[in-house]
């Protein structure tokens, strides 16, 4: 497969040259401070599918952010050449993912989570070479999965949850993952400007599930916005 992304990503790509934070959320990223971390945006493309996005859900049995959907990444190490290199030791280790078979893209705008006081550099990045993943500790990761724009884009599929907390904000309903907080914030994003976000009902408001509910409910709290609905 070509290292050269397919058109699809072009009006996405464009939109971000030009992104800023507030694009994604009406936190200002602080000046100095916070702890630098990355995270993988993967976008590959299934035949008969069409664009994916790899996402994760940690493990329902962790002390912090159980059963959270997430993308790969984490804390950036000393070692760590720049975010990039960050985001793809981190996906590596946590679901075998080949750095080869990815071809880095950009960088989005750095995001402040302030119940962790993680600065966020989302790195986009297209699989040229997809594989098999798969958690490698299950004890923190407890699922991978490739989830279709087609499906997140369904507007069956979309809807907002509100937290205990009060919070509300937008979630993805897909391939029996309830992906919302900081992930569907940003996925939310990145629909919008790539162009494939369809109209749907934003009145349809759920209740977040409790962590450890069966099925899972990828809960966590790290969220891009606590005021801001897509």
């Amino acid at each position: 497969m070509t290292r050269q992304p397919p058109d699809w990503f072009d009006p996405l790509l464009t939109r971000l040259g030009s992104a800023r934070t507030e694009d994604f959320t009406r936190l200002a990223t602080p000046e100095t401070g916070g702890r630098e971390s990355a995270v993988l945006v993967l976008l590959g493309e299934e035949p008969g599918v069409g664009p994916d996005v790899l996402v994760l859900q940690r493990a329902a049995t962790l002390r912090n952010h159980a059963g959270q959907p997430a993308f790969p990444g984490g804390a950036a190490d000393p070692g760590d050449a720049d975010a990039a290199a960050t985001a793809l030791r981190e996906a590596n280790e946590e679901v075998d993912l080949d750095p080869t078979s990815v071809t880095v893209l950009a960088e989005l705008p750095k995001l402040w989570i302030p119940v962790s006081d993680f600065v966020v550099t989302p790195v986009l990045a297209w699989w040229h070479e997809p594989h098999p993943v798969h958690p490698r500790e299950p004890a923190e990761v407890a699922h991978v999965a490739r989830l279709p724009v087609a499906e997140l884009v369904d507007p069956e599929n979309r809807m907002r949850v509100r937290h205990p907390s009060g919070w509300i904000g937008p979630a993805f309903s897909a391939r029996g993952m309830l992906v919302w907080g900081f992930t569907a914030g940003v996925i939310s994003t990145l629909l919008e400007m790539g162009g494939w976000a369809r109209p749907w009902p934003r009145g349809r408001v759920v209740e977040l599930p409790p962590t450890g509910a069966d099925p899972a409910p990828s809960a966590g709290t790290d969220v891009v916005d606590e005021t801001r609905v897509r």
